[in-house]
């Protein structure tokens, strides 16, 4: 028997929903979108949310990957998405839109843990690190299989900036660049993070990892690199399992 979740997927550019089969990881139908507000403040955002959960009938709790450090339910930090989101409550905001219980999680630890059950690095226990790029530079840790949440590892410092705004793959698209000019700069950022980790395995996520065949002879470094699983879909897989309530 499926148990079928909402995961959300909150981006730069759009706002991605599913139902997920938390039990097998699978989307029951296709996912929806719609565009991410501009400004992307936290009623406009919510809006757009309790919209796109009106078009998927499902009930239980809702997961909510969100672009930010999220502690204890409370957003941290505001690099990619409106600064009014500061300190808000997103599950004590949203929960009442969508008439149903909400958790809220960075959106890469969402895309990691999807990856971890069911993707790419499943069955792996020495330390692995998830990146994602998209508007920024998303990362998750994991250690012995378990999260270590909040690693915001797109923020170190590359070339007297943040990495993601050399390595993303906004940054790619922005500044027109070809495969072999973005991964140089990629190859750089797995560098850096490798000497700080050292991990046995990168999984490299975010849409752009669709087109992994396209560039993966291009991409060097000490660990192993896999590409995501899940793809573009991994953050919505990975905030309906987040949502599953604890046994």
């Amino acid at each position: 028997m499926s148990q079928p979740l909402l995961g959300i997927d909150v981006g730069g550019s759009s706002v991605k929903a599913g139902v997920v089969d938390v039990r097998s990881g699978q989307l029951l139908a296709g996912m929806i979108s719609a565009p991410t507000p501009q400004p992307a403040t936290p009623d406009a955002l919510a809006g757009v949310i309790a919209a796109l959960a009106a078009q998927l009938p499902s009930a239980g709790p809702v997961g909510v990957a969100f672009p930010a450090v999220i502690k204890r339910g409370r957003v941290r930090t505001a690099a990619n998405i409106d600064h009014a989101w500061l300190g808000v409550d997103g599950a004590a905001l949203v929960g009442p839109r969508v008439g149903r219980p909400v958790v809220f999680l960075n959106d890469a630890d969402a895309a990691g843990l999807a990856e971890m059950r069911w993707g790419a690095g499943r069955g792996a226990q020495g330390p692995v690190i998830m990146l994602t790029f998209g508007t920024g530079i998303g990362a998750a840790l994991f250690i012995g299989g378990q999260l270590y949440p909040n690693t915001e590892l797109g923020h170190l410092e590359m070339d007297g900036v943040d990495a993601e705004k050399l390595a993303s793959a906004h940054a790619r698209t922005l500044e027109h660049l070809d495969f072999p000019e973005w991964i140089a700069r990629v190859n750089r950022y797995l560098a850096r993070v490798n000497a700080l980790f050292w991990p046995d395995l990168f999984i490299l996520g975010g849409a752009v990892s669709e087109r992994y065949a396209e560039f993966a002879p291009l991409l060097s470094s000490e660990a192993e690199i896999r590409p995501a699983h899940f793809a573009g879909q991994a953050g919505v897989i990975g905030a309906a399992l987040a949502a599953v309530p604890a046994a």
